[in-house]
This record gives structure tokens, C-alpha cells and sequence, in this order.
């Protein structure tokens, strides 16, 4: 009679056990928002429809946004308050700080050049040294022979050896070649939905640095912005992305595993910037060398995918200004792939020559949006070509 007893006891202690553990399976808190995704091991990204609900997936959005802000993947809780967020500097203000360090480390319009146009006869060996000084500073070789030959009439026309008119007429020439009709501002206004910004380029140039700086003056401007962090074969580049955007509130969607496929990560970005009603998401891609036919092909699907959920409004080429000429052949590899719409211009300072703006322009056809002059977060800022011709000229 105990052993039976016993017996039933253990049963029924038995049942007990697997319906607590049945009650708190059922019961656990689940990761806010919709569950983690993965491609089919059969299905690549580009076979997807247009604005598939459910593919492609596998990416994490890692936010560090104040509370209360809405945020409804899977998350990482936030370890900043609204009074630990910085404040980025606001563009306008940036704009002379980085004319007075481009004055600083740009003398050879300002010095070199003006002193052989002011010279008492300026013959044909003048000429030649105005020549080489051009093609020093960058400018390419077709602007240059294009600025020595308007130069070269106005000064015999005129006749005129002052410094200050000699100034002015080689300002008017370098504005018209650097050309104030490029559109330069950002397609990052459209209303209804988010506006879509790919920043691609070569490794080195710092794209995810510059996509966290202009996330700053982004949200400068007042403007809700999701980072995508489409690099995902270089160790850490997520979480230096996500780094940049916590330090102002931005959320970044990222994949939980290295090297998985950035055209997922992207697709995620732009789905979670659509459904938070964001006004901008930039989704930063891996360093592609331009010799490297299958990293440009992959950087193509990156676009082909995003655009099955949305228009790509900008895509942004990051260039290396102490590259010099090398960076055209880059340049144009990169058009010629995903349509480059602008591009932003790092480390003008130190061994940078100015004339590297026109000289890209003129290949491309496209503007320089925006500028880069040093290390700080907010050094950088949207291009204004008479601010930059000032500050090339300014001794």
C-alpha cells in the first residue's frame, strides 16, 4: 500500500514538473518585435518579389535610442538617457571651421599661383610654371589647360598686374570650373517615405565613419535617421557603426553573424526605416577594390535588393583626397556599377590638393557633395563652392 502510494506520489510530482516547465516555455518574454530571419539555403536575395514581407532576413536592430523610442526588433537595451546624447555641431558652423583649416593647408593657389600672375611680364615660361602649379594641385589636365587659356587672355586683354585684380579674375575662372550649377544638396526629402542612401566605396577611405558623421548632420537638421550596417566582412564595422549612432540616438540594424549577406542587412534597414516612418536610413557597405569583378557585382545586388522595397535616392562615393588622380579610376568603376549621385571628399588637409574636386567632377559629371577636413565627428560638412574657392585663395 506505500509502495503504491509512493508510486502515484512520483507521478503525480512528475506532472507537475512538466507542466511548470510547459507554463514557463509558453510564458518567457519574447525578444520585442519580429523574429530573427534567414534566407532558405536555396534562395539567393536577388529571387526575391518585390516588397516580400518575409524575405530576406537575419539582421538585429541594435539601438541605443532614449527610452521610450520606439524600437520593435530584436534589440540590445540601451544604455544612454537623452541627457547623455551629444549634439552635433550644426552645418552652417561647420562650414567656417573647415574653410579656415582648408586656408591653413591649401597655399598653392594662394601663394605659388597668385605670385606668377602678379609677376611685371609674365611670358611664356611663367606660363609653363602656372601650368605645372595647376597640375600639382590635382586639377586633371583638361582644367587645367582650360584655366591657363582663359587666364592666359584675360591677363593680355586687361593688361592689368594688380594683385587684387589678378585675384579676382582667377576666382571667377576657378568658380566657374569648380561650377556652382551642380545641385549639391542631398535627395533626403521625400515625404511619405523614407529617403534611401547607399555610401559605397573602396576600403581606407572611411565610409562607416563618414556615414556616422553624417548621421550627425542629419540629426542636426532634425531628421530621423536608421543606420544599416551592410559591412559584414570587416571585423567590428557594425559596431563602430552602431557606435557612431548611439552617440546621437540613432539606431543601426545589423546581422548577428559575421560575413552574412549584406543585401539582407540592407533589405532589413530599409523595411525597419519604413515601418518606424523614418526620414532617412544610409546603409554602409563593405570596401570594395575596383579590380575585384565579383565585389562589384555583389555591391550591384546590395542596390537590385534594396530597391525591391524602395527607391535608392542617393548613392554616395567616398573618396580619399590625398589618393589624388588614383581616385578617378576608382570613381568610375563605382559609377559605372550603382550609379554614384555625389560624392563626399575625406581628408582634404594635410598632403590634399583642392584641384581634386574639379578634376572629379569634370570625369564624372557628378558634384561633391560634401567635405571631410579631420578626424573630429563633426568634421564634416555639405560643399559650397564659393566657401571653398575663398578658402583656397585666402593667404
Amino acid at each position: 500500500m506505500e509502495t503504491s502510494v509512493f508510486i502515484t506520489f512520483i507521478v503525480l510530482a512528475a506532472v507537475l514538473v512538466g507542466l511548470l516547465g510547459l507554463f514557463l516555455v509558453k510564458g518567457r518574454p519574447l525578444t520585442a518585435g519580429k523574429p530573427r530571419r534567414e534566407f532558405p539555403a536555396d534562395r539567393d536575395a536577388d529571387d526575391l518579389p518585390p516588397g516580400a514581407p518575409d524575405e530576406p532576413g537575419g539582421a538585429t536592430l541594435v539601438t541605443d535610442r532614449p527610452e521610450g523610442t520606439p524600437a520593435d526588433l530584436d534589440t540590445q537595451a540601451p544604455d544612454v538617457t537623452v541627457d547623455t546624447l551629444e549634439k552635433p555641431e550644426a552645418p552652417e558652423t561647420r562650414l567656417a571651421r573647415l574653410r579656415a583649416r582648408l586656408v591653413k593647408s591649401n597655399n598653392i593657389f594662394s601663394k605659388s599661383l597668385l605670385a606668377l600672375l602678379s609677376r611685371d611680364e609674365i611670358d611664356d615660361d611663367v606660363w609653363d610654371e602656372i601650368e605645372e602649379t595647376l597640375l600639382s594641385a590635382d586639377l586633371g589636365a583638361e582644367p587645367t589647360f582650360e584655366l591657363v587659356e582663359t587666364l592666359r587672355q584675360r591677363v593680355t586683354v586687361e593688361g592689368s598686374k594688380d594683385p587684387e585684380r589678378v585675384k579676382a579674375m582667377l576666382r571667377e575662372e576657378l568658380i566657374k570650373l569648380v561650377d556652382p550649377a551642380f545641385d549639391r544638396s542631398l535627395n533626403v526629402k521625400n515625404p511619405g517615405r523614407p529617403s534611401v542612401v547607399l555610401v559605397v566605396g573602396v576600403n581606407g577611405v572611411g565610409k562607416t565613419t563618414t556615414v556616422g558623421k553624417l548621421a550627425r548632420v542629419m540629426v542636426a537638421e532634425d531628421k530621423d535617421v536608421i543606420l544599416g550596417a551592410a559591412d559584414t566582412f570587416r571585423a567590428a564595422a557594425a559596431e563602430q557603426l552602431t557606435t557612431w549612432g548611439s552617440r546621437v540616438g540613432v539606431p543601426t540594424v545589423s546581422s548577428e553573424k559575421e560575413g552574412a549577406d549584406p543585401a539582407s542587412v540592407a533589405f532589413d534597414a530599409v523595411e525597419k526605416a519604413i515601418e518606424l516612418e523614418s526620414d532617412v536610413v544610409m546603409v554602409d557597405t563593405a570596401g570594395r577594390l575596383q579590380n575585384k569583378a565579383n565585389l562589384m557585382d555583389q555591391l550591384g545586388k546590395v542596390k537590385r535588393v534594396i530597391e525591391k522595397k524602395s527607391q535608392v535616392d542617393e548613392v554616395l562615393l567616398v573618396l580619399d583626397a590625398t589618393t589624388g588622380q588614383n581616385g578617378l579610376s576608382q570613381a568610375k568603376v563605382f559609377s559605372e556599377v550603382v550609379n554614384v549621385t555625389g560624392i563626399v571628399l575625406t581628408k582634404l588637409d594635410g598632403t590634399a590638393r583642392g584641384g581634386i574636386v574639379v578634376a572629379i567632377q569634370k570625369q564624372l559629371g557628378v558634384p561633391v557633395k560634401l567635405i571631410g577636413l579631420g578626424e573630429g565627428p563633426d568634421d564634416l560638412a555639405p560643399f559650397d563652392t564659393e566657401q571653398f574657392v575663398d578658402a583656397l585663395l585666402e593667404e
